[in-house]
């Protein structure tokens, strides 16, 4: 099950980074910072929920190559949910959003810190991505916490892709009201076909 993750989308690049900063920082070269290690990961959570709702679930666009791209990022993923291809990041789409995200962090926060956000970015996308794999793979996870994230994604594409929206990290869809209970949302007939 773990070899399988890791071969999709982005995940062996983003191991690779993991370790690539732990081993810098074991031998000195840099000096990680565990406040801005949390704080890289909560930015990708809020970006993933943004990134979700508003960029992955908008209208087609009116260009054929964007539209292209709205379908191989996130529209086929709800017409074939269970499809690894299309489950993970692309490795194209990966590296440069988590470089644009770590050059910003350095201006705002300092080359310094840069190193720390983007180890959290990398960490919290791995937490994601490990979160979503299992969500559409035929495992019952052990826990009673990892039965009910997956159940929590599951009822985003098979009940409504208007709720649920946060895959790794439910709290946002609290914050900005798009969590449902679990029979709390009428199913929709759109869930496989977006904007249909």
């Amino acid at each position: 099950m773990f070899f399988v993750f890791v071969r999709h989308g982005g995940v062996a690049a983003l191991l690779l980074g993991v370790t690539a900063e732990a081993l810098a920082w074991l031998f000195g070269a840099v000096a990680l910072q565990p406040v801005m290690i949390v704080l890289g990961a909560l930015l990708f959570y809020l970006s993933e929920y943004g990134m979700h709702r508003f960029a992955f679930h908008a209208a087609p666009l009116s260009w054929p190559p964007a539209r292209k791209l709205q379908h191989r990022l996130h529209y086929d993923h709800h017409v074939e949910p269970n499809r690894l291809d299309l489950l993970f990041l692309p490795l194209w789409f990966l590296v440069p959003n988590l470089a644009v995200a770590a050059g910003l962090f350095a201006l705002v926060f300092g080359i310094e810190a840069a190193a720390s956000g983007l180890l959290g970015m990398m960490l919290a996308i791995l937490h994601y991505e490990w979160v979503h794999y299992v969500a559409h793979i035929p495992y019952r996870p052990r826990t009673r916490l990892g039965r009910w994230v997956k159940q929590y994604h599951l009822r985003h594409h098979f009940i409504s892709e208007k709720h649920w929206f946060g895959v790794s990290n439910p709290s946002l869809d609290g914050l900005f009201g798009t969590f449902r209970g679990p029979g709390a949302s009428e199913k929709s007939a759109t869930t496989r076909k977006l904007h249909s």
